[in-house]
């Protein structure tokens, strides 16, 4: 079985939050409350094939998009190093692709918040260092509206999504708001994909997205990740009052399976070291090594070989090689 995760914040949580991701988690020191449940041991411990890493661009760290850039340059220069050391390979290709597990972890580098981007000459700049996919939201940016921001795509935000179409970045609608997914979809031809968004049907708010949504996106042919945030698997009226579980993210895998008639647009977003803990996710998951567990999660409940085995990484592997650039 193959493993994807299509979201790790790894650089952030190394370079802005003093995490040294390069040992295991249990090893990492609490920050922010929050215990850790990613490192590059754990990521190997767990068989993962491959995981999208993300340069996190939160806009709370910065006021103008030079400052922006500057953090996204720190981030990079640490992937820079971890490809040098053979901690981490660069995926910029399908050839790039793995057919197996490796001691190299291999990485699709992501952009999550397009303030990096200092003006449209930027894109191809990225392109160069290796970015593949691109999110112009977190919440509001110079880009788009985005979580608990609604709002349209700005007019850089559109330019700079035609420049991404035009190079073959992959588009990552998570996080974004709704006039903006819809705009972005409208002006774009190239993938699409989200890293890492729940049902809105079972959470009901505008971070997650809707089954309209859903339905648009498997029809342009994108694969949707699961995040394993408790508070966006679980329904509002029991967010706090007990563990979130494996049953919550089968739940969110179930209902997609279920509208879509198909389980091949659907795999796995954890986002587990994404500003949350290990308190925060399923209490069956201690670090990401145990994302196995979410297979026999899915296999209890009759998802068949085949379902499991695209859900837990084969969707994203066919989506990537047909996808990039």
């Amino acid at each position: 079985m193959m493993i994807v995760d299509a979201h790790l914040d790894l650089s952030y949580n190394a370079v802005l939050r003093g995490r040294d991701v390069t040992r295991p988690a249990v090893e990492q020191p609490i920050a922010d409350n929050e215990i850790a449940t990613v490192g590059l041991p754990d990521i190997r411990k767990g068989d993962i094939a491959l995981i999208c890493a993300t340069i996190f661009c939160s806009p709370k760290r910065y006021a103008t998009a030079d400052e922006a850039h500057d953090l996204a340059i720190a981030q990079y220069e640490w992937y820079r190093r971890q490809w040098d050391s053979g901690e981490l390979g660069l995926v910029k290709s399908a050839g790039d692709l793995p057919d197996s597990s490796r001691a190299q972890i291999p990485m699709i580098l992501l952009m999550e918040g397009g303030d990096a981007f200092r003006n449209v000459d930027d894109v191809a700049a990225w392109f160069e260092r290796g970015l593949r996919i691109l999110g112009l939201a977190w919440r509001k940016t110079r880009m788009a509206g985005g979580t608990g921001f609604p709002g349209p795509l700005t007019g850089e935000g559109r330019a700079v999504g035609r420049a991404a179409d035009k190079l073959g970045i992959i588009h990552d609608i998570s996080h974004l708001a709704d006039d903006s997914f819809w705009q972005l979809l409208e002006i774009t031809t190239g993938a699409v994909m989200a890293s890492h968004s729940n049902c809105r049907a079972i959470v009901p708010t505008d971070r997650q997205i809707s089954d309209e949504m859903i339905k648009v996106l498997a029809a342009r042919g994108a694969v949707i990740g699961i995040n394993f945030y408790d508070q966006f698997l679980m329904p509002p009226d029991q967010y706090r009052r007990r563990r979130c579980t494996l049953d919550d993210v089968v739940s969110h895998i179930k209902h997609m399976a279920d509208l879509l008639g198909t389980t091949k647009q659907i795999g796995l977003g954890t986002d587990m070291d994404g500003g949350l803990g290990r308190d925060d996710i399923a209490e069956e998951i201690t670090t990401i090594a145990d994302l196995p567990r979410v297979a026999d999660a899915l296999a209890a409940v009759n998802f068949s070989d085949d379902d499991v085995n695209g859900i837990m990484g084969q969707n994203w592997l066919s989506f990537f090689h047909r996808s990039l650039a």
